[in-house]
């Protein structure tokens, strides 16, 4: 009984950290996409506003698929895979990420800003989006700040990545 005790409160502390993750994830991807609207965009012309938006776009995407990633996640952490339905989806998020930031990095350069600094907040903002795609779907980059120089060095799984090759072996499909 003492196993089934530490497992269940393993499990709950995991479930606790996904859900602050995800909806962590969601509520960075509202503050940007608000921020953007009300204080940022104002401030721009026309072309350096569209820019942002194209820069902004694959960025909100990764944020939105992360928090949706660790929400559902806490349905199989701490008991089994994740589900070959929902490994699928986040498949084809893995392999729609690159051309969704290829094509926003196509809107920013249509619709560059005139104005260095412009240029450079546009910019700043599609390389965040395409360091959240790495740290989901190719290798871990966060950690806290005290630990990172040192852990970011190991090239660690993320643990989106973990759990989609832990799925196929509960994939039907070949």
């Amino acid at each position: 009984m003492g196993g089934v005790t530490r497992d269940s409160a393993a499990r709950a502390r995991w479930r606790r950290r996904y859900l602050s993750l995800g909806w962590g994830e969601w509520t960075a991807a509202a503050v940007f996409a608000v921020v953007a609207a009300t204080v940022v965009v104002p401030r721009l012309d026309a072309r350096a506003a569209l820019a942002l938006w194209w820069a902004l776009a694959p960025l909100l995407l990764v944020l939105v698929q992360a928090g949706a990633y660790w929400l559902l996640a806490r349905s199989w952490v701490g008991r089994g895979a994740m589900p070959p339905r929902v490994a699928g989806a986040f498949r084809v998020c893995r392999v729609l990420g690159p051309p969704v930031l290829l094509l926003g990095a196509v809107g920013v350069l249509a619709n560059h800003p005139a104005g260095v600094a412009e240029a450079l907040l546009v910019w700043a903002v599609w390389v965040f989006g395409m360091v959240e795609y790495l740290n989901y779907y190719v290798v871990r980059l966060a950690y806290p700040v005290a630990h990172w120089a040192r852990e970011v060095t190991r090239w660690r799984r993320p643990r989106l990545v973990l759990d989609l090759q832990a799925a196929r072996g509960t994939d039907a499909r070949p």
